[in-house]
C-alpha cells in the first residue's frame, strides 16, 4: 500500500488538472489567508515598530556578520529543533507533526505536479514519503490532542473539548492525515473508499481555508519573532523593558531604597517561579457569582 500512488488511481476519475489546480487554489488560500491575517491582527506593523523601538534604545549596532549567526541560530534551534519547548514531551510531539505536515505536503504536491497518472510511474520513495507524512501527522497531533493538550491534572481540559478557532488547525492537520491514509488504505474499496476521499478533501479544505481564523499562520510569524528576540538580546535593547539589576549590588540599592526597606540587604534567589515543576495542583472548581450589597464578589468553591 505505501509504495502506491494513490493520486495515479484517483486520475481515472478526476482529470490531473483539476488536481492541479486544487493544490494551487489551497496555495492562494493560505497566501491570502495569512496576509488578511496580518492586516488584521497588524501582526508586521507591530513587528516593525517594536524592531525600531528597540533600535532606539540598543546599546551596540549589530554586524552584518551578527545577524547571520542569530538568523542561523534561530534556523536550527526555534525553527529546525523546536528548542524552545521546555517539555520534551510536546517537544518530540511538535517535531514530529512539524516534520509529518512538511514531508506530507511535499509529497503530494511532487506526486500530482510529476506523476498524476499511471502512465508517469512514481519512484517508490514519494508514495512512502506521503504516507510516512501522514502518519507522522496523526502520532504527532494525536499525541498532542489526548495527552497534551488534555492535561486534566493541570488544566481539566477533557479530550471532547473543542476550542474553536484555537483548536481548528490541529483538528484540521490530523483529521486530514487520517482520512488521506484510510483512502489509500481502502483504494478499490468502492463506497466506502469515496467516502474517506471526501472527508480528506473536505479536511484539507478546512485546514487551508481557515488560516484567517486558526493558528495556521504561526508557523511564519513564529521564527520572525524568535530571530528579534535573539537581535535585541544581542544588542542590549532588551525590548524596552527594564534593567535586569543584581538585588544585591550596593548600588542599585541606594537608588531603589525600597529594595533593602522589604527584602533585605541580601534579597534571596526566589527561583525558577512557574518553570520549577510541572502544574499539578489543578482542582476542579465552580464560580458561583453572588451580589451582596450591590457589589458582585466571585467565590469560587471546591466541589
Amino acid at each position: 500500500m505505501i509504495t502506491l500512488n494513490p493520486f495515479s488511481e484517483l486520475s481515472g476519475f478526476i482529470p490531473p488538472l483539476a488536481m492541479q489546480i486544487y493544490i494551487i487554489a489551497m496555495f492562494l488560500l493560505v497566501v491570502g489567508g495569512t496576509i488578511l491575517d496580518m492586516m488584521h491582527k497588524k501582526s508586521a506593523q507591530y513587528f516593525f515598530e517594536n524592531a525600531k523601538k528597540a533600535q532606539k534604545s540598543a546599546k551596540r549596532t549589530l554586524s552584518g556578520g551578527e545577524k547571520t549567526s542569530l538568523a542561523v541560530q534561530t534556523l536550527a534551534n526555534e525553527v529546525l529543533t523546536s528548542s524552545e519547548f521546555k517539555n520534551s514531551r510536546r517537544r518530540i510531539s511538535h517535531l514530529f507533526t512539524m516534520y509529518g505536515f512538511i514531508i506530507f505536503v511535499v509529497a503530494t504536491v511532487a506526486l500530482i505536479f510529476g506523476y498524476p497518472t499511471p502512465d508517469t510511474a512514481a519512484p517508490s520513495i514519494l508514495p512512502i514519503l506521503w504516507h510516512l507524512g501522514a502518519l507522522m501527522l496523526c502520532f504527532g497531533g494525536y499525541w498532542f490532542w489526548f495527552f497534551i493538550r488534555v492535561d486534566v491534572a493541570s488544566e481539566g481540559v477533557k479530550w471532547y473539548n473543542f476550542n474553536g478557532r484555537g483548536d481548528i488547525f490541529i483538528v484540521g492537520l490530523i483529521t486530514m492525515a487520517t482520512f488521506a491514509l484510510l483512502w489509500s488504505a481502502t483504494m478499490g474499496g468502492g463506497a466506502l473508499n469515496t467516502l474517506f476521499f471526501v472527508l480528506f478533501i473536505a479536511c484539507s479544505t478546512v485546514l487551508f481555508g481557515s488560516v484567517f481564523w486558526s493558528k495556521f499562520a504561526h508557523m511564519f510569524f513564529k521564527p520572525a519573532a524568535a530571530y528579534q528576540k535573539k537581535c535585541i538580546k544581542a544588542d542590549g535593547s532588551r525590548e524596552n523593558l527594564p534593567e535586569d539589576y543584581d538585588l544585591t549590588d550596593p548600588a542599585v540599592q541606594a537608588k531603589y531604597p525600597d529594595i533593602p526597606e522589604y527584602m533585605g540587604t541580601n534579597p534571596p534567589n526566589m527561583g525558577l517561579g512557574i518553570s520549577a515543576e510541572a502544574p499539578r495542583h489543578y482542582k476542579k472548581s465552580v464560580s458561583k457569582v453572588r451580589s451582596i450589597d450591590n457589589a458582585n464578589f466571585c467565590i469560587y468553591d471546591s466541589l
